[in-house]
């Protein structure tokens, strides 16, 4: 299902970064995600409630939206 908020995520097991992007074109890095946290976020239906309720708060972040910008 299509989310109203984020746009687009990635996760790397290797580092356990989950990559966030949204709608507003912010890019975050949530660090030290574990791999069950990201595979619930991957198969939740809201990602948006999921990522409110299971992510956000919780884990370090980083914002690397202006690394992206060009």
């Amino acid at each position: 299902m299509p989310s109203s908020v984020i746009r687009f995520f990635r996760y790397a097991p290797d580092t356990r970064e989950l990559q966030v992007t949204f709608v507003s074109g912010r890019l975050y890095v949530y660090e030290d995600v574990p791999p069950e946290v990201a595979a619930r976020f991957r198969d939740a239906r809201s990602k948006g409630a999921f990522f409110n309720h299971e992510i956000r708060d919780r884990y370090a972040y980083r914002d690397i939206t202006r690394e992206y910008a060009g």
